[in-house]
């Protein structure tokens, strides 16, 4: 495991990919690349007779660019940091802040893995690999970036619970909206939440449920502090994908709304997405006069 600092100031920990299953990846590549690049060669070898030799040379080098580097960019870009090889071993490219890599680090791998796989058949990139606490090749220290993986084992020890009382909101919530890495960011908070003295408790807090927020709707109750915010935003998330997993197994789904006194005693209506213009910002409970806010309110308990 490493950690990375996000944006915010938040560590994530992140299963860095191990040489061996890096290596395996890219021999799928490139035995890709390669199967690519013969056959255009047979294909081009058949109008090399009745084609002027410049236009013919200047095929074979674009050809060679095309597949050597506009392969893993394009790739990459397109899937969101996967090529075939790690898209075939759970292998993610992600940015050195735990989000998702940007077209600009795949040019960077791209051109720097041509140099160092291409040209100096891979020596480079061991080296560094071997050197780096991290991994790294060449292209990932330029870039900026690092490989994940994302089929080691979960942790399900620290598993984060939904707050009773909202479990009937949560229910309603829209979360196709919420990026992966801000959920990501909100989970090492809530998994952290003890370790963390009360003033960064409320401030982190705040700053990361002001950003699910803006990603989700309807809005959460008021008086609902952070914590409970964003453990009942997470819990349901991992509720639904569970579901979506069950359901392409095949297996009987879990119970469609989770158990848990609802919040309130009216039911909730539920409330369109709105644009994001017009996205909700959270708003810490205004605690009773002389009160500290950054107390837990009585029926949410903390995260773990």
């Amino acid at each position: 495991m490493s950690e990375v600092v996000t944006g915010d100031a938040v560590v994530v920990e992140v299963r860095v990919a191990q040489l061996p299953t890096r290596a395996l990846a890219l021999i799928i590549d490139l035995v890709v690349q390669w199967t690519v690049l013969i056959g255009a060669f047979l294909l081009l070898a058949f109008f090399a007779e009745i084609s002027d030799p410049a236009i013919f040379a200047a095929a074979n080098i674009l050809l060679v660019v095309l597949v050597t580097v506009g392969y893993p960019v394009a790739m990459e870009s397109l899937t969101r940091g996967r090529s075939l090889g790690k898209l075939a071993l759970g292998l993610r490219v992600v940015s050195d802040d735990g989000g998702p890599e940007r077209f600009r680090q795949a040019l960077f791998r791209g051109l720097a893995g041509f140099l160092e796989f291409w040209l100096l058949y891979g020596a480079p990139a061991l080296i560094s690999s071997l050197v780096s606490q991290q991994g790294k090749r060449l292209g990932d220290v330029f870039a900026g970036t690092i490989v994940i993986s994302e089929r080691g084992p979960r942790d399900t020890s620290a598993m984060i619970q939904m707050p009773p009382p909202l479990a009937q909101w949560a229910a309603t919530l829209e979360l196709s909206q919420l990026p992966d890495d801000v959920a990501a960011a909100a989970r090492q908070y809530l998994l952290r939440w003890s370790e963390l003295n009360p003033q960064t408790q409320y401030e982190m807090g705040i700053r990361i449920a002001t950003q699910v927020a803006a990603s989700i709707s309807p809005p959460p109750p008021p008086g609902v502090p952070p914590h409970a915010f964003l453990s009942a935003v997470l819990a349901e998330r991992r509720r639904r994908e569970q579901i979506r997993l069950a359901q392409r197994a095949g297996s009987v789904p879990p119970h469609p709304a989770p158990g848990g006194l609802p919040y309130q005693q009216q039911p909730q209506q539920v409330v369109p997405h709105p644009p994001m213009a017009q996205q909700p910002v959270y708003r810490a409970p205004v605690p009773p006069a002389g009160e500290d806010p950054r107390t837990t309110p009585e029926g949410f308990a903390p995260p773990v």
